[in-house]
């Protein structure tokens, strides 16, 4: 027999699996003594090709976790791919960060560190090579990496835009 709290568990599950990239804590010096706060960067994706990443900053992890999750879901984009993997190699820039992203023949599995691993795995790729250069911060990582996704395209994409078909674009 179905409950009505059974009924709002199924409702509420989530369309996003959700991954804590870090967690810091950041201390303000004030008079009477120090102050604590947590920084959450949170990455969320449905493995479908969404993916996006958020920040959030209060007193508790698990408030500081909340307010990064309703952050990365208004930073979602869509992430092009081919099969399991992506179209072409891409390096995603933002401040020192730098990711090359390349693609894998099938069965090779996400070779990525921390930061990039939680992106590409969350963003639905499943065989993808990857180097963080330059900034190790996972802030400057994740944003590279954002950054490369979004920068995708798919042959049909770019035939699209150019208004050719793709044997006419590939010649």
């Amino acid at each position: 027999m179905r409950t009505d709290r059974d009924q709002r568990k199924e409702t509420v599950e989530p369309e996003f699996e959700e991954r804590v990239v870090t967690i810091n804590r950041v201390t303000k010096v004030v008079k009477g003594g120090r102050r604590y706060r947590f920084a959450a960067l949170v990455v969320i994706g449905d493995k479908k090709g969404n993916v996006g990443f958020g920040t959030g900053k209060a007193n508790e992890v698990p408030d500081a976790i909340k307010k990064a999750v309703e952050n990365a879901k208004k930073n979602m984009i869509t992430v092009s791919t081919v099969k399991t993997t992506i179209p072409h190699e891409v390096t995603g820039v933002y401040g020192a960060g730098r990711v090359f992203l390349a693609p894998a023949a099938e069965g090779t599995g996400v070779i990525a560190g921390g930061p990039v691993r939680a992106v590409v795995e969350l963003a639905g790729i499943s065989d993808i090579l990857s180097k963080s250069l330059g900034s190790s911060t996972p802030i400057n990582v994740v944003r590279a990496t954002i950054e490369g996704l979004k920068s995708l395209e798919t042959v049909e994409e770019i035939a699209a835009r150019r208004g050719l078909t793709v044997e006419e674009l590939l010649g």
